[in-house]
């Protein structure tokens, strides 16, 4: 399974693995570089026979492994075999997956057979992915810059599923797979057992009753995804056109559920796509206490809707996700730009006070449609969402951009294309709207980049709405490397429009308007979180009790 992109975010190129002697320590030669490179150039064409050799190193690692667990050089030849047990496996389209495989070898048959769960089976059958080792991958791009690798036992995969889910609304899941599993063998005389670990739920595994490091590549199946998906393609068209890209308005679980750790939901931007949080992502998994601690999800949207209106629909997403996996801690919400204003009417309770600001008297009263009305309550009456534990906010403009009002924020805005279903409602809500002078006129409904400019009415109202108490929030924002706070901008949201009274912590770090990619700022997301678990956190100037 070949993947390249030229695509700016990730580039993924397949490599041949570095080829180095299997040696056992006692001194036996498992294969020499000219055999091992033998195997690997017939694999292809005989990989029933090169099966059956990696299977005899893997075996012959294991039993150097037991006499001295701590033998490095048998621990990268376990891995090694166990990678290209997959090589040898995807090349000769062979299943022991579903029935027990006999493989032929120079001191006999083995049984190669999996280690299934029979009640995980339906949501995790080997039989429907294709399985790449993650040695076999050079990556980079403008996402990808480092490699977050976990030393250990076992062969990291990235896994790539068949075909695509058709379970994935209802299950809050990825339309197509691509996640990273840690492959391991055991074995029981001639029989070879197969084994599937999730590195971001499990740390060690158990061999020959010793206890190793789970192995792990965090990295690589965030890059193969974004190099097959080539998210950039939406980012414009969802601005420019929301209503055609409608369904893609979701909450996605970046892993499986589990209940007995937080969610930390993202937030994107303004022309932006959940492939911006890959920096921050691939850093903080890296970190043990993250990963015992905490699950990733983000919440997808078209960018170019009102913001209040991408909020609302979060809110209904966060009604259905309640019902299919509950959550059992209080969820962290980071949003980014767009993603913070988002994010900050979760920690809201509106009242009828952006209502009654909008048209001077309640709903009822109010001369519009049932259809109008009941859109336009949903996203200026609304409540805080109690699921919300914290929040970080980054390079948010609460108080809105000067971009949005000069020419090209106008210009932008004249190019977003309305929705229909919203369309419908725009000339009664401009009729039903009381006059207030200074703020943004339009003759249309407002699009997400009219719900940032500092004079938008709703923008104006919301900020006289006191967050609610008891959820601590933070704040992180780019100067560009100025250092001339309060008067910095990150070249799009100056600091006046970020800063907000009443954070736990405030941090401002050199950086353009992505400071959620910038490592200072990640760095303090970490310490967020590992504060948020109750876990020793260094101390920060900026932070407060």
């Amino acid at each position: 399974m070949l993947f390249s992109s030229c695509a700016q975010y990730a580039t993924v190129r397949e490599k041949r693995p570095l080829l180095h002697p299997l040696h056992t320590t006692a001194g036996l030669l498992v294969a020499t570089e000219r055999q091992l490179a033998s195997i690997i150039g017939r694999g292809k064409g005989d990989p029933q026979k090169a099966l059956g050799y990696y299977l005899d190193s893997a075996a012959a690692a294991t039993r150097d492994l037991q006499r001295n667990p701590s033998d490095q050089k048998a621990r990268d030849a376990y891995n090694y075999a166990v990678a290209r047990i997959f090589t040898a496996i995807e090349d000769g389209h062979l299943n022991p997956w579903d029935s027990p495989l006999r493989v032929p070898s120079s001191g006999g048959d083995y049984v190669l057979t999996h280690r299934g769960d029979p009640e995980k089976r339906k949501a995790w059958n080997p039989a429907l992915y294709d399985f790449t080792p993650a040695d076999q991958f050079d990556v980079n791009g403008t996402y990808v810059r480092e490699r977050t690798l976990k030393a250990g036992l076992g062969a990291p995969l990235v896994a790539v599923g068949r075909e695509k889910r058709a379970d994935a609304a209802e299950m809050f899941a990825a339309d197509h797979t691509f996640y990273g599993v840690t492959a391991w063998i055991r074995f029981d005389g001639r029989k070879a057992t197969l084994a599937f670990e999730d590195p971001l739920s499990k740390e060690n595994i158990d061999l020959g009753g010793h206890t190793y490091p789970l192995a792990a590549d965090f990295t690589v199946p965030l890059a193969v995804m974004l190099a097959k998906e080539d998210p950039k393609k939406l980012e414009i068209s969802r601005a420019l056109n929301p209503e055609k890209y409608a369904d893609t308005a979701h909450i996605v679980r970046l892993q499986p559920y589990d209940p007995n750790k937080t969610v930390v939901l993202v937030v994107h931007g303004l022309v932006d796509t959940p492939a911006t949080w890959t920096p921050m992502l691939n850093s903080l998994r890296g970190d043990p206490a993250i990963r015992q601690n905490y699950q990733f999800w983000y919440y997808s949207y078209p960018s170019g809707y009102p913001y209040p209106y991408s909020a609302a629909i979060m809110r209904q997403q966060l009604d259905a996700i309640e019902k299919r996996f509950p959550l059992h801690k209080p969820m962290v919400l980071i949003g980014h730009s767009m993603g913070s204003l988002i994010s900050r009417l979760m920690i809201t309770d509106s009242g009828d006070k952006l209502w009654l600001t909008a048209f001077g008297k309640p709903p009822a009263e109010t001369k519009l449609s049932a259809e109008a009305r009941a859109r336009l309550e949903d996203a200026l009456i609304f409540k805080h969402r109690p699921e919300v534990g914290r929040v970080i906010f980054i390079s948010g403009p609460h108080r809105g951009s000067d971009l949005a009002t000069n020419w090209i924020g106008r210009l932008g805005a004249s190019l977003v294309k309305a929705p229909v279903s919203l369309a419908k409602i725009g000339g009664e809500m401009r009729a039903a709207m009381v006059a207030e002078p200074g703020t943004l006129k339009l003759n249309r409904l407002p699009n997400s980049v009219d719900t940032l400019a500092p004079n938008n009415r709703f923008v104006k109202a919301v900020n006289t709405i006191p967050l609610t108490p008891g959820i601590p929030y933070h704040s992180i924002m780019g100067d560009r490397g100025r250092g001339d706070t309060p008067n910095s901008s990150d070249g799009v949201v100056p600091y006046w429009s970020s800063h907000l009274d009443g954070a736990r912590s405030e941090l401002i770090v050199p950086s353009n308007h992505s400071a959620h990619q910038n490592p200072k700022a990640i760095a303090e997301v970490r310490r967020i979180l590992r504060l948020n678990a109750g876990l020793s956190t260094p101390s920060a100037k900026t932070s407060t009790p």
